[in-house]
């Protein structure tokens, strides 16, 4: 699968932007500030139809402006697909397959699978667990329909039970049918996103440690630690142990909403004891374990894009990356850099087509 044309209009600080790319590798050179980001993050809109930078949809459309649109052309399996996503200020997000919409933007995650590694990766490492639980539940969502479906559908169970302790509160009141009604519900739906948590994490980290292993040469031990309430508990005893702080709080204090990850480094947090390198190799290691999963699932080369790559590896480092195109263990993958010499000095070593677009 490849992206064969990418057109924007008015999003973030790009008026008006058209591209033809290689469909091996595509590198985005030029000065901070003149939008090598916002293509590639435009690319990862047409994929989950949000950006990966900012999911406030208002706030990727050009300030001049009060829409934006962004379409693309694919071909996926030798057949042409388009995609367009389109927002105007105040109104719903649209996304069209082939020029029929969606109904529901969830109901296109995974159709165009998509990795991105970033500098603005690190937020898995330094914010808290929702970070983290998205990244999780991202990788898992674009193979997976059914856990999707069920994962918005607690999300919204959540929202609700957490609007009901608020009205018990401020109306001096509580109605125990109606909560057994949410708690029934949440307890269903957290026990299966906790089993499928469980079984993705035992195939992807074996996935990840190989990808780390190749990265730093076998040189240092490191885990991903599955966190959650739930190995000690089940979800409805939790929710009845639980009653009274949640009537206080006025908030669901448990659940698989406050599940997380723990990266590790020799037994230890990587947040606190991992040195910059350490941390950048495990967050690329992550990503490209993500894309080995997606792959193998999927049977489809994600397409990959490189934002700032060199801002966490070394010349040698994105140049193996980048080789891996040559074997097929890759697919189309797009580079944005702010140093037009390096990147082609990079990418010519590949023996692949390439094309330099320089904004």
């Amino acid at each position: 699968m490849h992206l064969q044309q990418l057109h924007l209009l008015n999003y973030k600080n790009l008026k008006t932007a058209e591209f033809e790319f290689d469909e091996k590798i595509n590198c985005l050179v030029g000065n901070n500030g003149v939008g090598k980001t916002n293509v590639l993050d435009s690319i990862y809109h047409l994929s989950f139809g949000k950006s990966y930078f900012n999911p406030i949809t208002s706030q990727n459309i050009n300030h001049d402006a009060d829409f934006f649109v962004v379409d693309g052309e694919f071909l996926k399996n030798d057949k042409a697909e388009k995609i367009l996503v389109s927002a105007k200020k105040g109104q719903k997000k649209i996304i069209k397959r082939n020029n029929k919409a969606y109904d529901k933007v969830s109901d296109h995650i995974g159709f165009i699978p998509c990795v991105i590694i970033s500098p603005a990766d690190r937020d898995l490492i330094i914010e808290g667990s929702e970070t983290r639980r998205k990244f999780m539940d991202g990788v898992i969502s674009q193979s997976d329909p059914v856990y999707l479906n069920k994962l918005l559908q607690y999300t919204k169970l959540i929202s609700q039970r957490n609007s009901l302790l608020k009205f018990f509160a401020a109306n001096n009141t509580f109605e125990r049918d109606t909560l057994d009604v949410y708690n029934l519900q949440l307890s269903s739906l957290g026990q299966d996103l906790f089993e499928k948590r469980k079984q993705f994490l035992k195939e992807f980290i074996p996935i990840f440690n190989k990808r780390y292993a190749d990265i730093t040469n076998n040189k240092e031990q490191v885990d991903v630690v599955y966190k959650s309430q739930l190995f000690e508990n089940s979800l409805s005893g939790l929710l009845e142990q639980n009653l009274q702080k949640d009537m206080a709080l006025q908030y669901t204090s448990v659940g698989t909403h406050k599940d997380d990850l723990s990266f590790e480094i020799a037994g230890h947090p990587i947040k606190k004891f991992g040195s910059q390198g350490q941390q950048k190799s495990f967050l690329v290691a992550l990503k490209l374990a993500q894309f080995d999963f997606i792959k193998e699932i999927s049977k489809v080369n994600p397409i990959l894009l490189l934002d700032d790559i060199f801002d966490k590896l070394d010349e040698n480092r994105v140049a193996h990356i980048v080789a891996l195109v040559a074997t097929g263990k890759l697919g189309q993958i797009f580079i944005s850099d702010t140093h037009a010499d390096r990147t082609e000095e990079v990418v010519k070593k590949s023996g692949q087509t390439y094309k330099i677009f320089k904004l």
